[in-house]
C-alpha cells in the first residue's frame, strides 16, 4: 500500500508516523513557571541530536484548541529544562502527568514525584529518575501552520545525574536502568520494556 500524506486527516497522519517511528524514548521534562510553579509531563517525540555540543531535542504539540502547552510557555519564559529519564518502576508516574491538568497545577505532586532542584538550572528534577539531563534551551523550531504549529524544543544538555547502581566501567547498564519506551495505536496507551535485548556486533571491513 502506498500512502499520500496530503490526503489523509491530521489525526489519522499522527497515528500513522508514531506507529512507524517506533519504539520511542521518553522525555518526561520538568520546568517552572514565571509563578514559581513546577511543571512535569512526558514528550516521546525526543532525541540525541549531537554529543560534542551535547544536545537533546523534543517535539512539543500544541493542545487540540491549538494553545502551548504548559511546557512550552515555560521553557520560553525561563529558558531551562531538565529532561528526567523514565523506567519501568515510573510508568504509572510519568502516565499520570500526562493527564490535560490546567494552568497552575504542580504534576510533581499530583504524581507523587519528588522535586529536587538541579544545579545549572533554576528548574526541578525527578528525585526518583534513574537519569536527568539539566538542559539550557538553544532554539525553538517552528512547523506547520497555526492553529496547528508543532515545535521542536532544543538544548543544550549542561549535566547529566546518573543513580551509581547503573554505572559500570563508565557504562549505562541497560538491564539495571529499565527504561520504557512509547509504542503506537490509536489510544496512545501502548508501551514497551527494553529488558529483552539482544547483541549484534559492528561488521568491520578487511583492507
Amino acid at each position: 500500500m502506498k500512502i499520500d500524506l496530503e490526503e489523509m486527516y491530521a489525526r489519522d497522519l499522527h497515528h500513522l508516523l508514531m506507529s512507524s517511528v517506533v519504539p520511542r524514548p521518553i522525555a518526561w521534562v520538568s520546568t517552572v513557571g514565571e509563578d514559581g510553579i513546577y511543571n512535569l509531563a512526558p514528550f516521546s517525540a525526543y532525541c540525541v541530536m549531537s554529543v560534542r555540543p551535547a544536545v537533546l531535542g523534543f517535539a512539543a504539540a500544541v493542545t487540540r484548541d491549538g494553545k502551548k502547552k504548559d511546557t512550552l510557555v515555560n521553557i520560553e519564559s525561563t529558558k531551562e529544562f531538565v529532561v528526567n529519564v523514565v523506567n519501568e518502576a515510573l510508568a504509572e508516574a510519568m502516565n499520570t502527568t500526562a493527564a490535560p491538568y490546567p494552568p497552575g497545577v504542580d504534576e510533581f505532586k499530583e504524581s507523587g514525584m519528588t522535586p529536587v532542584m538541579a544545579d545549572l538550572v533554576n528548574v526541578p528534577m525527578v528525585a526518583e529518575s534513574p537519569i536527568n539531563m539539566e538542559c539550557r534551551l538553544n532554539r525553538i523550531l517552528e512547523f506547520g501552520e497555526a492553529p496547528a504549529v508543532n515545535r521542536f524544543v532544543i538544548g543544550e544538555i549542561l549535566r547529566v545525574h546518573v543513580k551509581d547502581e547503573l554505572l559500570m566501567n563508565d557504562e549505562i547498564r541497560m538491564d539495571k536502568l529499565k527504561a520504557i519506551g512509547r509504542l503506537g495505536g490509536r489510544g496512545g496507551d501502548q508501551y514497551c520494556r527494553t529488558t529483552d535485548s539482544f547483541e549484534m556486533p559492528r561488521p568491520t571491513l578487511n583492507g
